[in-house]
Parts: structure tokens; sequence; C-alpha cells
């Protein structure tokens, strides 16, 4: 009998010190950028067995970190961990945008592009990628110019996005080619002037 107890708590102790090298630790700010930025934020959440779930929630809603009101609203909006609450995710990226934040900007411009959680409004998609693109984020700035290609948004604003993007700094040739494309689709809705000026390396009044 005290041979088979010792067996258990041995056991017992065995299992409580795999708990604690299993912990998982909260999320950097760059390592959670990472993960927005690949499109894994929510895997990694389910991966981690949702240990950090009351650490998310704080760090959102109490300590109001913009990359965390982010990630808390994406795991409202998609129940992932916690029961879906859209309207209070939806707010929570809202939050996050007027911080500031360049991730939660583009995620609110694809689901009014899309209409997923809204009512489908490109107009409104153009509004928050402008400050995302204007803070030098690539894949905001390629969504606004295809935008502005297809009609939606401000006239007055295509010399800017034209600028911003021609400008940029390219990666990789798929990419390259990609953002060569939509400039001149959008360049077929500007004056040949307004063309040459956005092309130059400094944007000069007219």
């Amino acid at each position: 009998m005290l041979r088979t107890a010792l067996v258990a708590l041995l056991s017992l102790i065995s299992s409580m010190c795999f708990a604690q090298t299993e912990a998982v630790d909260i999320y950097s700010q760059d390592q959670l950028l990472d993960l927005i930025r690949s499109n894994q934020y929510l895997a990694k959440v389910k991966h981690d067995d949702c240990q950090l779930v009351q650490d998310i929630e704080a760090r959102a809603q109490v300590l109001k970190q913009p990359l965390y009101q982010f990630l808390w609203g994406e795991m409202l909006n998609h129940g992932t961990c916690v029961k879906a609450n859209p309207a209070k995710g939806i707010a929570l990226l809202r939050d996050s945008a007027e911080q500031g934040s360049s991730e939660a900007m583009l995620k609110l411009a694809e689901y009014y592009q899309s209409g997923k959680f809204v009512i489908r409004n490109k107009e409104r998609a153009v509004h928050y990628l402008l400050p995302a693109a204007a803070s030098g984020d690539l894949s905001a700035r390629m969504t606004l110019v295809r935008l502005f290609s297809e009609g939606y948004g401000s006239p007055r604003d295509y010399e800017i996005a034209y600028h911003w993007l021609y400008n940029d700094v390219f990666t990789d040739e798929a990419t390259q080619k990609k953002a060569l494309s939509l400039l001149k689709a959008l360049a077929a809705k500007m004056p040949p002037s307004a063309v040459a000026r956005a092309q130059q390396e400094q944007l000069r009044s007219r």
C-alpha cells in the first residue's frame, strides 16, 4: 500500500513539473506582430491550449495595448478560446486602429471590403487604409491603389497613393510586378502630369 501511494505521489509531482515546464509565456510585442503579419495569431493561441486568455484580455481591456486589442478583438470575432462576440471584437479593432495600429486598420479594411461582420462598404475600407498606407505599410498601399483604380475613394488622393507605392521598396520580384500592375491601372485614371509628379522621389506641390 505504501509503495502504491509513493508511486502515485511521484507521478503527481512529475505531472506538476511537466505542467510547469509547459506553461506558456505571454507573447512579446515583436512576437505578436510577427504572428499577426503571418496570419498565425489565432492558430498560436489555440496551439497554446488557450492558456493565455486572461492575460490577453487584461492587456487589451485594462492596459489597452493596441496589438493585444487586435488579438483579443479577433478572438472574440472568431470565437477562438472564448464565446464569439463580433460586436465587441470589431469595437476593439476600432480602438486599436484609433491608437495607430496599422494591423487593425488593415483588418477593418478587409472586413469592410468583404462584408464580414459588417455591411460591405469599400469607401470605409479606403478610410482605414489611408492612414495605414501613410505610415508605410506596403500591403495597405497596394490595397489602397487597387481600390482607387476600381473607382473608390477620392480622386484627389490618387496622386499621393501612387507616389507612396511607386517609391516603396520591394523584397521580392512578384510583389514588385503586382505593384507595377496596380500602378498602371491607377495611372489610367490620372492626368499624365499627375503621374509624372507622383513618380518623383519627392512629391512636389502643383
